[in-house]
């Protein structure tokens, strides 16, 4: 079996804030005893306004955020999957919204930039991330010892089409900066369902709190089985999750219901 861990945070507009944070975090969740520990959506900043992650946009393999990810995962020994962080695009005034991922020596060895970007209006609330992020146009997925690790972020969650574009999965990891309204309504559901159509467990890990430019994020990090069951959550602040990758309960669940395999489109 193997542990793993979502970080869940409330970041704030200073990078060197948030840089210490998820040092604290990480090491917690290493001393708990993870092999694989994942960060939230927009951990390395939340700006007071969408454009304040744009001046912090880095390129990817150099840079104090990519520099932090990878001594972590390297000093720790773990897979870190690192959320997501501003990297350089092809627009400018834009970045990608980027997911990377360092195995236990460091190095980078994978990576996946969000195709979904979120677009909400109701009442005083309104977010329409395609004014300062470039959309992702790969699926990603890197393989761990446990098997392959299919990437999400936030909203991609409300695509499933994308999830069964990754192929077989024993875990999911899904980074995100849910809305309190949205993630009130749908965060739970949607995630349980994509831990059940996909027969694999899903990884949470979410910006949970008032942030310090007036958004609130949902949190509820949690860890789902491929049964739908909820093993760990956190609801909301600071703190990390854990549970187990139970690779005998996987093969027992996908050979009592194949459904993987009696699909026909």
């Amino acid at each position: 079996m193997t542990t793993v861990a979502a970080v869940q945070m409330v970041s704030t507009p200073r990078v060197e804030d948030n840089l210490a944070t998820v040092r604290r975090l990480v090491a917690q969740a290493a001393r708990e005893g993870a092999q694989l520990v994942a960060l939230p959506e927009y951990w390395p900043i939340m700006g007071m306004s969408d454009s304040d992650k744009v001046a912090q946009a880095e390129q990817e393999g150099a840079g104090p955020i990519q520099d932090c990810m990878a001594t972590l995962a390297r000093e720790h020994g773990i897979w870190l999957v690192g959320g997501t962080l501003p990297l350089v695009s092809r627009e400018d005034g834009k970045v990608m919204n980027t997911t990377l991922v360092y195995d236990p020596q460091g190095k980078l060895v994978g990576r996946y930039d969000k195709i979904h970007l979120f677009g909400f209006n109701k009442g005083s609330e309104s977010y329409d991330e395609a004014r300062t992020i470039v959309p992702g146009e790969a699926v990603g997925s890197f393989e761990a010892p446990f098997g392959r690790v299919g990437l999400s972020v936030c909203y991609d969650l409300r695509f499933p089409e994308l999830f069964r574009a990754m192929g077989e999965c024993a875990l999911i990891i899904v980074p995100a900066a849910f809305t309190h309204t949205t993630g009130l309504a749908h965060w739970e559901v949607l995630l349980r369902a994509r831990a059940i159509e996909n027969q694999c467990y899903v990884l949470a890990s979410a910006q949970g709190g008032l942030h310090a430019n007036g958004r609130r994020t949902f949190g509820h990090s949690m860890l789902v089985d491929p049964w739908g069951e909820v093993k760990a959550v956190l609801r909301e602040g600071e703190g990390v999750i854990s549970g187990t990758l139970d690779e005998a309960f996987l093969a027992s669940v996908r050979e009592s219901l194949p459904a993987l395999k009696h699909r026909k489109l």
